[in-house]
């Protein structure tokens, strides 16, 4: 059994702590931006823009994941500790939020530059998945988000929460939200006679899918449990996400 003893500091300067997590969204966004430019923007005229978007992207991750969590997951601990709120630094971010938090930077940026907001979201889906898999990884490193018991080889012990050995769930997850979703959507992106916005539609369905599975090796939240059953609010708010991106894409193929 691996015994998880990471440090969640990676290094410091001077009195300075740099984080794990802060890198995870450092090197997410710079090679997610490199990406999109290098290899998928064909139209100069979004070329020209596309550093700008970054920054709005920036805030929409940073509000809306940290929102996300604290409404979703923690709303009456922030409550009662509202000093906390802005340590972000200490973890505790939401996908869902900063999903939401980016469509909505993009659709300011998008009628700002007068430009059709589907091209935007479709290359962040296409390089999101870089993003997802630092974080997933940086979530291993930290001993967070931690899988269910398990007898398998390869189970994780992390001695900061228990000796038992555990599904290494954060890793399942880099693979399948981070690597499988980035093949799929760049399958879908340079197939050909292409249609704006199915990237767009598409990640709702896939990553909803990839994270339900996730969900499954996965404990639920402390502070919330099970809502009923064996649906954990990951499994909820992915079957949303698969059905929003059902319905756009049915509207899309209809028209």
């Amino acid at each position: 059994m691996f015994i998880n003893n990471f440090d969640p500091v990676a290094f410091h300067f001077f009195s300075l702590e740099i984080r794990w997590y802060s890198l995870a969204y450092v090197f997410g966004i710079l090679i997610g931006w490199f990406y999109c430019k290098k290899y998928l923007i064909k139209d100069k005229s979004i070329l020209n823009i596309f550093d700008d978007l970054i920054a709005y992207l920036i805030v929409g991750i940073i509000v809306g994941g940290r929102l996300g969590y604290i409404f979703i997951y923690n709303f009456d601990y922030y409550l009662n500790n509202l000093s906390e709120i802005l340590m972000i630094w200490q973890g505790g971010m939401s996908f869902h939020g900063a999903l939401i938090g980016i469509i909505i930077a993009s659709y300011f940026f998008s009628k700002k530059n007068k430009q059709e907001l589907f091209v935007f979201l479709d290359l962040i889906a296409i390089a999101s998945p870089i993003g997802i898999f630092f974080g997933r990884i940086t979530n291993f490193i930290n001993g967070e988000l931690i899988g269910k018991a398990t007898n398998a080889s390869w189970g994780i012990i992390y001695p900061m929460i228990d000796d038992i050995p555990r599904h290494p769930s954060q890793l399942y997850e880099a693979f399948l939200e981070g690597i499988i979703l980035f093949i799929l959507m760049n399958l879908i992106y340079f197939k050909k006679n292409y249609k704006i916005g199915t990237c767009s539609y598409m990640f709702l369905i896939y990553y909803g899918i990839l994270r339900i599975i996730s969900e499954f090796f996965r404990e639920p939240d402390v502070q919330l449990g099970y809502l009923f059953g064996s649906i954990s609010m990951g499994i909820l708010l992915s079957s949303f996400m698969i059905l929003i991106g059902a319905i756009l894409l049915y509207k899309k193929n209809d028209l």
